[in-house]
């Protein structure tokens, strides 16, 4: 009998990882978490890159066996955290470098029904990934790092990437960074995380990646130059509220806060402001904040090189132009624009809601005065229905003819004399009876 093989920690993790039970799952990621921070803690510890693949195909595997989406988002988080367990930046590097592999490879074979999950978990490690900077201060070393190893394994040209994670990727990004460092970070270290953009923009011969670069990016950035601006109108205001507060405390003035303890009722018009603070305004969150006239100068200088490709250049100078206009103070235009769409699809409605509308839903719209012109009492049914009969009927008879038949019948003989079915030729003369009837007598009397 040949001896068992012994296998590896890792390997043995991930089998549990894609267990089949929701329980053993969920203790084989907390006893990750404990194996990570107790391996990196060693001075000569640490993981290889073939074994953190093997723990990430693990991970891969639990996220794909977690049904329900809150527990799928609890789950999301709980493995996108999994980065700080590690305690120096070149394994936090490993670790996402391996992660991003592994979505590659694997990517092809997620279904529709598993594609959000999936699409979850990428935006919340890429959240995670970038607290990780923030902790560390924004350091340019580490922030160019992590820079580096996104553009090698999502945009470069030789990368494994497929155009879903591409275009996700480049969709989340600057959303997920206004998140994270959208308070603390500056004009120049924003332009230092969209610059590797800017030269896969100018340089890339793939069309979507420049549609998806120059959407998700370029043109949300001047989508976004009315809420930067007033962020940064708030944020000096506020600032000059407590430089003219600690100046009036100095000089002695009472300060304009009330004391601790007091009894204070609410502002006025601060409930419709709290209220009003929703999605009114269109804005979603924090707004970073660029240099617009330097972000337009760095994107010049990578299009107008020899080597970009004609397409993409005309594309970028289209962006560079409004760049300038908001570096000079002029805003694109949009809000008359989409006035006067709004207005023209109101009247597109409106046609559309006539023309569905029933006669009589029409003629019940119009006013009464109307229908005091008319002369004729409308307010009962029968008498609508008596004069719709009368215009028929005046419409259609002959103006020569009698409008009603001899013999009292009136208006019912009319209609009785229109409806009957023909019955053959007419015998002319007064005293003559009708074919039918005369064969039928004439077959009783032979009987």
């Amino acid at each position: 009998m040949a001896p068992r093989v012994q296998l590896s920690l890792e390997i043995q993790l991930a089998q549990r990882l894609a267990g089949n039970e929701q329980v053993t799952r969920d203790r084989a990621v907390r006893r990750l978490r404990k194996y990570i921070v107790a391996r990196t803690q060693q001075a000569a510890g640490g993981f290889t890159h073939d074994e953190l693949l093997k723990v990430w195909k693990g991970l891969f595997y639990c996220m794909w066996m977690q049904d329900k989406p809150l527990l799928q988002e609890d789950l999301g988080r709980t493995i996108s955290q999994l980065i700080h367990a590690f305690q120096t930046t070149e394994a936090q590097l490993l670790f996402l470098q391996t992660f991003w592999q592994t979505m590659n490879r694997e990517w092809i074979g997620i279904d529709r029904l598993r594609l959000d999950k999936f699409y979850m978990l990428m935006r919340m490690v890429l959240n995670e990934s970038l607290r990780a900077l923030k902790m560390r201060g924004w350091e340019d070393r580490q922030v160019e790092q992590l820079l580096e190893l996104l553009t090698t394994e999502i945009l470069h040209p030789d990368s494994q990437a497929p155009n879903g994670v591409k275009s996700h990727f480049l969709e989340i990004f600057l959303e997920e960074l206004s998140k994270v460092g959208a308070d603390e970070l500056t004009a120049d270290q924003n332009l230092r995380f969209i610059d590797p953009f800017c030269r896969i923009a100018a340089q890339t011969k793939d069309p979507l990646v420049l549609h998806n670069i120059t959407r998700g990016v370029l043109e949300t950035i001047v989508e976004q130059a009315p809420f930067a601006i007033e962020d940064l109108m708030n944020e000096l205001d506020a600032q000059e509220e407590d430089t003219l507060e600690g100046d009036e405390q100095e000089q002695g003035f009472p300060s304009r806060k009330p004391p601790e303890g007091s009894p204070r009722g609410p502002d006025p018009g601060e409930g419709e402001e709290q209220a009003g603070d929703g999605d009114d305004d269109g804005s979603s969150g924090p707004v970073l904040q660029f240099n617009y006239e330097a972000v337009a100068n760095r994107l010049f200088e990578v299009a107008s090189h020899q080597n970009t490709p004609s397409q993409n250049r005309k594309r970028l100078y289209k962006v560079i132009r409004k760049l300038q206009d908001l570096a000079e103070g002029l805003f694109p235009e949009d809000d008359i624009l989409e006035k006067a769409y709004r207005k023209l699809q109101e009247g597109r409605r409106e046609r559309k809601r006539k023309k569905c509308l029933p006669k009589f839903q029409l003629q019940n719209k119009t006013g009464k005065g109307e229908r005091a012109g008319r002369g004729l009492d409308l307010s009962s049914g029968s008498e609508r229905m008596k004069t719709r009969r009368r215009r028929r009927r005046g419409a259609a008879a002959d103006p020569i003819a009698p409008q009603e038949q001899p013999g009292g019948c009136g208006r019912r003989g009319t209609f009785k004399q229109r409806r009957r079915p023909w019955a053959g030729p007419k015998v002319k003369g007064t005293n003559c009876q009708k074919p039918d009837r005369k064969k039928k007598r004439q077959l009783e009397g032979r009987e």
